[in-house]
């Protein structure tokens, strides 16, 4: 849960100190469509709410469902989606109020929402079974879908995964968001989300223009960072020793060994709760080892999924 506040307790604190000036305002929607949403079709109606999915690859492949993190996108993952789409069916979604999906319209932001519409989205394309793969808090969505729905997963990946608690974020009860990070609402430079990403990265120069001016334009969407706060307010974390046993499906560990956000002495956590899991450990990377070098990452990933 440390990833939340290093993420946003500087844009807070900026947004305090800076006033007016600093002032954000929502990027218009059809702007971030004509920018990111590669076609009409991958608006997509689940559950009865609008969610940004992207469906590749053959649709009698092996299923993948891959779940991004907090503050990220479906794009996170985008290459080792054009690597993985020749051989299996590479889905991936924006979670409500991330990306280009819009707000929930519920206003409920809980796990076991997000695993509810992992589900109904599975039901739609009529997949019995998939490879769930997830990072951050959507390796702690991925491991809990797995836990509640083992007969639904068939490998499960998670990449740093959310789910230990740490300060603010005890167990049994909702998290302890500052009341000062509501600043972000209104103000939310691009120059304060820079030194914030570059904490996921082991080598920050890998960074690149391209990826924070996205992270800033996707955060930017209406609604969505009230939908980021709301998430925040609306966790309650369980103690994984409860609910990973629960987990039939071969896991797959991966974790950065610079991982800023999330240490990497939790691998050793979940690799105790889940006996005869594998864990792969890259010594340079951090936080997001998929997007800071997606070929070195891909590799073990494509061992597991081919066994």
């Amino acid at each position: 849960m440390k990833v939340w506040t290093i993420l946003f307790g500087t844009l807070a604190a900026a947004a305090l100190l800076g006033g007016c000036w600093l002032y954000t305002p929502d990027k218009p929607r059809a702007e971030l469509e004509r920018k990111y949403l590669r076609q009409p079709a991958d608006m997509m109606t689940v559950a009865g709410i609008s969610l940004h999915v992207r469906d590749d690859g053959p649709a009698g492949a092996p299923a993948l469902i891959l779940v991004h993190g907090f503050g990220s996108s479906l794009h996170t993952y985008e290459p080792w989606a054009e690597a993985l789409k020749e051989d299996y069916r590479v889905i991936r979604f924006d979670l409500p109020g991330s990306g280009l999906s819009p707000p929930d319209p519920t206003g409920n932001y809980t796990d076991a929402r997000s695993q509810m519409l992992i589900l109904a989205l599975m039901d739609q394309l009529d997949l019995p079974k998939a490879a769930l793969i997830g990072n951050s808090i959507g390796g702690r969505i991925a491991w809990g879908f797995a836990a509640d729905h083992p007969e639904r997963v068939d490998k499960l990946v998670l990449i740093s995964p959310d789910g230990f608690a740490s300060p603010g974020f005890a167990y049994g009860k909702p998290a302890d968001v500052p009341q000062v990070m509501q600043a972000m609402r209104f103000a939310l430079p691009k120059s304060a989300i820079r030194p914030n990403l570059t904490a996921s990265y082991g080598n920050p120069s890998r960074l690149s223009e391209t990826a924070v001016t996205r992270y800033h334009d996707l955060m930017l969407a209406p609604g969505g960072r009230t939908a980021l706060l709301k998430r925040m307010e609306q966790t309650v974390l369980t103690d994984p020793a409860e609910r990973l046993p629960a987990i039939k499906a071969p896991v797959l560990l991966m974790w950065g060994k610079k991982d800023r956000l999330i240490p990497f002495s939790n691998s050793a956590d979940y690799a105790r709760l889940l006996p005869g899991s594998r864990l792969v450990a890259f010594k340079d990377l951090g936080h997001v080892p998929m997007e800071e070098d997606p070929q070195q990452s891909l590799a073990p990933l494509r061992d597991f999924l081919a066994e």
